[in-house]
């Protein structure tokens, strides 16, 4: 019964992978207003985004809930897809949902086989692919605890990484500044291998990018 039940959730999610759902389309309307409006965000570099080929890996700090919407809404051309911990789905309505809003549910406690090989179709379709390497929200801003199969993830995709500074948590009629800033490197990563030594290299890397990131956006805050 269980492999049964496993063969038809990865057939759900080959299917939602290879088209876009109205979903997501209608959730994207919704957003144009709420952004425009009483949620207000400003970014920084959005050209990077709308311009940019699929696939791509979106990284990100983690301040609100919402936060994948603000990651999502710049890219006009491709659907995202959103690692997300299976919490989020308790019950089956939120998971429907949540499944054609393009989640991927990962265990965090453990190692995720399946939630690793949809985040790899994600990519080899061509689709844009948004991880919180923190795994949690931390309304510090930082990027310090990232979660070990953030890089394991990027590095088998061996797409480009962009990262992403959300400044503050969204709040009524205050605006929020998203900073976007240029490809992570990591060409010379791959040449070595995959392991444990490279993999905690990619995540140094990601934390010192979120570090500049940060003093470039306080020291543009008047």
């Amino acid at each position: 019964m269980a492999k049964a039940e496993n063969e038809q959730t990865r057939a759900q999610h080959d299917q939602l992978v290879e088209k876009d759902t109205g979903i997501y389309q209608f959730g994207r309307f919704l957003v144009s207003i709420v952004f425009r409006s009483f949620l207000p965000v400003r970014y920084h570099g959005a050209e990077k985004l709308r311009d940019r080929e699929a696939p791509f890996v979106l990284i990100a700090n983690h301040v609100h809930a919402l936060d994948p919407l603000i990651l999502a809404y710049p890219i006009k051309k491709q659907q995202c897809f959103f690692l997300a911990k299976k919490e989020l789905a308790k019950n089956g309505l939120a998971h429907r949902l949540l499944r054609n809003l393009h989640c991927i549910f990962v265990d965090r406690h453990s190692t995720d086989m399946e939630a690793m090989r949809n985040c790899m179709k994600v990519l080899r379709g061509g689709k844009v692919l948004v991880i919180f390497p923190e795994g949690t929200r931390h309304h510090e801003g930082q990027m310090e605890q990232i979660e070990n199969g953030t890089s394991l993830i990027v590095m088998r995709g061996k797409a480009p990484v962009i990262p992403v500074y959300i400044e503050r948590p969204l709040k009524l009629f205050r605006r929020t500044d998203a900073w976007v800033g240029d490809p992570i490197p990591y060409d010379d990563l791959l040449r070595e291998g995959i392991n444990v030594d490279t993999c905690g290299r990619m995540n140094d890397r990601m934390r010192e990018t979120f570090r500049r990131m940060i003093a470039d956006a306080k020291a543009a805050t008047p």
